[in-house]
């Protein structure tokens, strides 16, 4: 097994190093930008590394506890969506890993808290977005057209206003190295179906709405979030991939929301922001390598994931809940 992990990152002994890259003894079915999925027959191991990307490169250096938090905030949203949907889940401790995978004896210290033993399933090819404050690439489109992928939308909105409901925004869901597309709900009618284009729009929305008020409650606002479905061995859709966290969802704290203009957000806004300067300098034209991150950006952005579980989940990352 070889890691590469960093100096950076045990805020005490408890804790595990950063992690850049993994390999585990198990069948590697694929590795993305974050994530690494090990093929265990019927089943998946998947492995959230604390590999961080923007502008879709992969950056040099890991956030710290970053692939933790990942996993961590999907568990905690898939017991709380079953009534919703099922789930790919079957895992997320360490110890029942350990036992249905006897190949990982001994190892837990470089996998355990960012590992998920979940059911394989067959991925859908969209990704189903609910937005319910126009932010992003939604604002960048609708202040140039007044649209959302070509379709209008109430005049007059401001960056960073609640839609007035809830809005089904689907995208295509593109090849490595590719960038997604908005598309219409016809569209995605086109592509899998309407029945089933109806089905998880329906699911979509609710999962958004649970969500949302969850937390709400928390003085966190759920600006927009990504959902992604599979199809499992006996047919069902199920919800896949990561729920609700900080890379596939816009979180930002309730206490400093202002309409008008954009939002400080519990995420990698930090990465982006020092990149964006840098390119504006004309010292990188965003492709392939990225430039490596100061510690202060890096050890910034892994405080706002660190943060965003704490709100969230009640208790500290390594902790269980009291």
């Amino acid at each position: 097994m070889t890691l590469t992990p960093t100096a950076t990152t045990r805020p005490d002994a408890n804790s595990p190093a950063a992690l850049h890259d993994i390999d585990l003894p198990l069948p590697l079915l694929r590795k993305g930008k974050v994530r690494s999925m090990y093929d265990l027959g019927d089943r998946i191991l998947m492995v959230a590394s604390d590999r961080i990307s923007a502008f879709d490169c992969v950056i040099p250096n890991p956030i710290p506890h970053k692939g933790a938090v990942l996993t961590q905030l999907s568990a905690f949203w898939f017991d709380r969506t079953t009534d919703v949907v099922g789930n790919h889940r079957i895992a997320s401790d360490p110890a029942p890993i350990a036992e249905a995978v006897p190949e990982l004896a001994g190892t837990a210290g470089s996998w355990g808290h960012r590992a998920m033993l979940v059911e394989k399933a067959r991925p859908l090819p969209v990704e189903c977005i609910v937005r319910g404050f126009i932010s992003g690439s939604a604002w960048k489109e609708y202040s140039r057209h007044g649209t959302l992928a070509g379709e209008p939308l109430p005049a007059g909105l401001q960056e960073s206003e609640e839609y007035p409901e809830p809005i089904f925004s689907p995208s295509t869901k593109a090849e490595q190295g590719l960038h997604d597309e908005n598309i219409t709900f016809a569209q995605m009618c086109d592509i899998v179906g309407t029945e089933l284009a109806t089905e998880l729009r329906d699911i979509s929305l609710a999962l958004y709405t649970a969500g949302r008020d969850t937390l709400r409650e928390r003085g966190i606002i759920l600006a927009d979030t990504k959902y992604e479905f599979g199809r499992a061995a006996d047919g069902r859709i199920i919800l896949i991939d990561e729920v609700m966290t900080p890379d596939s969802s816009r979180f930002w704290p309730a206490d400093s929301y202002r309409i008008g203009g954009g939002q400080p957000s519990l995420d990698k806004q930090p990465v982006r922001d020092h990149l964006q300067a840098i390119v504006g300098r004309g010292e990188w034209d965003k492709t392939p390598p990225a430039p490596a991150l100061p510690d202060e950006v890096v050890r910034t952005t892994s405080e706002r994931y660190l943060e965003a579980f704490r709100r969230i989940a009640g208790h500290e990352l390594y902790e269980g809940p009291a």
